[in-house]
């Protein structure tokens, strides 16, 4: 369980992971040689994976952004885990996800423009066996996208 000086401590990193030790430290009241006692522990735990730069994708040259809904034909091992392998090898898919209801899979997708994700979908997703339905929507706008944990 996190301390609520942890969370502090995260909520600084995710909203600025350049910060350095000192300046997070000042602004959580913990002496420099504690506040990296505590953001290592948290590194060393997993709770930390990894610091990044966020990107805005459409000036990045990304603007075709969709949501992609898939039913699978067959929930065998083989099937699943073809699947699962030919998402992963496609770096246009952002995430994926594996939920209950009516479909199987969830897709977040960002390619160039249309004629990228006609490609991605006809080369990659359409020629995967065992899918049995693929429902897709384009994203206008997003509304929120958030990427700081809420607090528990």
């Amino acid at each position: 369980m996190l301390e609520e000086i942890d969370w502090k401590l995260l909520d600084l990193l995710q909203a600025d992971a350049r910060l350095s030790n000192q300046e997070m430290a000042e602004r959580v009241g913990l002496s420099t040689s504690s506040c990296w006692r505590r953001v290592k522990a948290l590194e060393e735990a997993g709770v930390i994976r990894a610091y990044r730069a966020e990107v805005d994708a459409a000036k990045a040259g990304l603007g075709f952004h969709a949501l992609i809904h898939i039913t699978l034909a067959r929930h065998s091992r083989e099937v699943v885990e073809r699947f699962t392998a030919e998402v992963m090898r496609h770096d246009e898919v952002l995430d994926c996800f594996s939920t209950t209801g009516a479909m199987d899979y969830h897709l977040r997708v960002l390619c160039a423009d249309l004629a990228a994700f006609n490609a991605f979908m006809e080369q990659g997703l359409f020629r995967i066996e065992g899918i049995a339905q693929v429902q897709t929507h384009l994203v206008l706008r997003p509304i929120k996208m958030r990427r700081v944990l809420p607090r528990p």
